[in-house]
This record gives structure tokens, sequence and C-alpha cells, in this order.
């Protein structure tokens, strides 16, 4: 079996990397954004293309061990196919949480890398930086294939919508994971592709059993980030939106954020059928264990499930309206500009080159990520990686559903916190859901002005 998608850093589970990966892809955001700002620079280079010449590039993996050997394998094949260029590639950080702290450094030393990746939420941050070139053009063009990409992770590499700093790199969304021991147990069918929410309550107050210490479905009250992006299919399959288009105030508290907490309000404190999970890491081994009939939950925890032999079903999140609406958390490889046409040529040509279906498949389908595009999901390649972790047909399908990115300004850490409060507090029967929602808008809107 291959390993679940890691970073730099180490972890002791596949659902504790994530629940760590959506935390410091925010709180480092929060440190580090300032330290970005600046005009664009660096030393001058060609200012005709030559494409003959010779070219070195930095390439910043954010990567260990196995998958830094996958993508050094890949630097030496384009190495091969193009002799006149060369790639310094290395991690570039002692842990991927630290790459923000140091491609501030490297602005500001000019030594900052060609191609680098980077966590989604850091793109509005780097792109306002001056640093990061814009392919916007270059992706237009048909053999680029652009539109493979999911729709999220597409916004989250245009975060303004007026440039387009990379590509995707890593992808991933969520899900609905039923307990097919659990549901067997109660005399429940299945969810299906079509089921509504209405349909997703009802079985968990059918699932739940108190004499077993059973629940029907499990939400994260520890109001960090895993609180708040399960949150937001909610919302957007009501129609309504985090933030406004201009980034400065807070939209959640909405009609259709309101109805969205106090249907979740409604399974948690009347119906009693959610399992409220404070640490962000026990539902998760709950449901492995048959404590819990349904999760919403992605690709890392599939290796869990398999190892401790659950048997488990994967489908789309339950729809409004046909709605399937999923939240994706795509990270990025950002291009940088050193003010060097050839170097500006063969970093785009490079990273093309990584994202396009042949080397994905190399890169994170071999690793056991999802695939960056819908044109891998049928190839062979894939196809075995599903044997080992089933399911993972399902989320790569799902991808169609990630339609809408998380926003990246830094103001969202703030508002994060404030609406992960305002959820946790609800669910464990403390306020009423468009108070709560208010309060926590005033709050976002402080954190956004302060962007």
């Amino acid at each position: 079996m291959f390993p679940p998608r890691s970073t730099i850093h180490a972890s002791t589970s596949p659902h504790a990397r994530r629940a760590r990966r959506l935390i410091t892809a925010t709180a480092v955001l929060a440190v580090g954004a300032l330290a970005l700002s600046g005009c664009a620079g660096g030393s001058s280079g060609a200012t005709t293309l030559d494409k003959d010449a010779k070219v070195k590039l930095t390439f910043w993996t954010g990567q260990a061990d196995a998958a830094q050997q996958i993508l050094t394998g890949l630097v030496d094949d384009f190495e091969k196919l193009h002799p006149n260029v060369t790639i310094d590639v290395s991690s570039g950080a002692p842990s991927t949480e630290d790459l923000l702290q140091k491609l501030s450094a490297s602005f500001a030393g000019g030594n900052y890398p060609d191609v680098s990746y980077a966590f989604g939420s850091w793109a509005s941050r780097l792109e306002a930086s001056g640093r990061t070139l814009d392919i916007t053009d270059q992706v237009a063009e048909p053999d680029v294939k652009w539109d493979e990409f999911s729709e999220a992770a597409r916004k989250t590499v245009q975060p303004t919508g007026e440039k387009t700093i990379g590509f995707p790199a890593v992808v991933d969304n969520i899900s609905l994971l039923y307990n097919t021991t659990v549901f067997d147990a109660a005399g429940v069918d299945y969810p299906t592709a079509d089921w509504t929410w209405d349909d997703f309550r009802e079985a968990s107050k059918q699932l739940t059993d108190p004499a077993t210490n059973t629940y029907g479905y499990a939400y994260s009250v520890s109001g960090s980030e895993e609180t708040t992006w399960q949150f937001w299919p909610h919302l957007w399959q009501n129609g309504g939106s985090i933030i406004s288009d201009d980034a400065k105030t807070a939209e959640f508290a909405s009609d259709a954020g309101v109805d969205a907490l106090t249907f979740l309000r409604d399974m948690a404190v009347e119906d009693k059928s959610v399992y409220l999970d404070q640490t962000d890491t026990k539902f998760g081994d709950l449901f492995a264990s048959d404590r819990i009939g349904m999760i919403t939950s992605g690709p890392w925890q599939l290796s869990t499930l398999q190892t401790k032999g659950t048997k488990y079903g994967v489908t789309v999140l339950p729809g409004t309206d046909g709605d399937h609406q999923t939240v994706s958390g795509p990270d990025v490889w950002a291009l940088f500009d050193h003010k060097d046409k050839n170097r500006e040529y063969w970093a785009y040509e490079f990273t093309k080159w990584l994202t396009d279906s042949e080397q994905d498949l190399k890169w994170n389908v071999a690793y056991g990520n999802l695939p960056l595009r819908s044109s891998e999901i049928d190839t062979p390649e894939f196809q075995a990686q599903v044997a080992q972790l089933p399911g993972l047909d399902v989320m790569a399908e799902n991808g169609v559903n990630a339609k809408q990115a998380r926003p990246t300004v830094p103001g969202y850490v703030g508002l994060s916190e404030a609406i992960g409060k305002a959820i946790s507090s609800v669910l464990q029967g403390q306020g009423d859901p468009k108070q709560a929602l208010e309060d926590a808008a005033k709050t976002a809107d402080d954190a956004l002005a302060e962007d």
C-alpha cells in the first residue's frame, strides 16, 4: 500500500497530518503575511528569449523522504529531455510550514526560487508580493488542458482572479464515508449519490444507539479549521458565500449560513445523533472501530481504514437541490519572476511538464494522492491504487464538485477562528445560530480589515 500524502513534517496518522496541515497552513500565513509584501525586484537577466541558452533553475519541493525522491527523479528526467536546463532541487526548508518564512527571507535577499511548493492559503499573499509570474496567457493554450484541473484548484492559483501564479500541485476534497458494519447492524440502506441532507439526517438518527454509544455522524467542535471547512459545503450548497467579492466583508451570516448551521445544530442538539469531537482526531478512530456510521473526510482517511480492516463505502456529499458541492484544499506550484526571459520560460515549461498527466501519474498517483487531472482517473496506474484503497476513485471523481476555493487572504485566519468558535458553541447547545453567526461575522470583518 502506498503511504498517504505527506509533506516534510511527520505525523501520527493521516487524519492528524491533515488536521495539522489545516491549522498550520493558516497559522503560518498569519505570522508571515506582512513580511511578504514589497516591490518586485531581483537581478535582471536575459531580456530576450533564447531557448537553447544554458539555464539554471531552483526548485523547492516542500517534500521529504519518498515524495522528495519521486520529484528528484522527475527533475532528472526533465534535465535529460532538455540538456541545457539544470534544476537545483531541494525541499527548500526544514518543514513545509517553514517555506513561507523562507520565501519571505529569500525575497529580501533576492535569492528566491523559480518554482516552489506552497499551501493554497498563501496564494493571495504570494501574488501581492509582486514576485510571482503571471502565466494566465500560457495556461489558456489548448495543449495545457487547463479545464482538467478542478475548479477549486484553478481558482486557488488565481487568488484575485487577475493573475495565474502557478499550477495546482496537490488536490483533495471531502466525501461521505459510511461504515457498512454500522449500517447493516441498524438495517439502514447505504447512502447513494442522490442523497439529500434530509436523507442524511434521517439515516443518522436511525444509526444512533445510546445503548452502544454509536452515533450516526461526527463533527469537530474544536473550533479549528477542521470545524470551519466542514461547514463550507453546507453554506455553498445553500447558495451562500464566505466573503464578499472585494474580500472586505464576511458574508457567512446570511440566511444560507443560518439555515446550514441550524441544520447541524438540530442534528446535534435535538436528534443527538452527532458525536462532537473536541480533538479533531477521535472521530476517525471511532468510525474505523464501528462506533460512528458516517463521517465526511478525504483520501488521507483511507489507508487507516484499510489497515484496521474497516468495512466502508464512499460516495459524494449529500446535496441540496441536486448541488453536491464539496470543499477542497488545493496546494500549488508557485512560479517566481527573476526578470530573466530564459528562466521564466523554462520555469513555466518545467511546471507544465510536471503537472501533465504522464508525470502526475508518477508523482501524485504513485504516492497515493488524488490525481491532479480528471483525465487520469481511468488510467491503469490510478485504478491500481483504487484496488488498494477502495473509494479513492469516488473521491477523484468528486473533484467536479469542488467548485469554490476557500479564501486565501490573510484575514481568513481570523475569519476561520471566529466562525469555528461559533459553530462549536452552537452544536454544543450554546447560543442561537443566527446570533452566533452575526457575532462571528463582526469579528471576521475586523480580521479582514486588518489584511
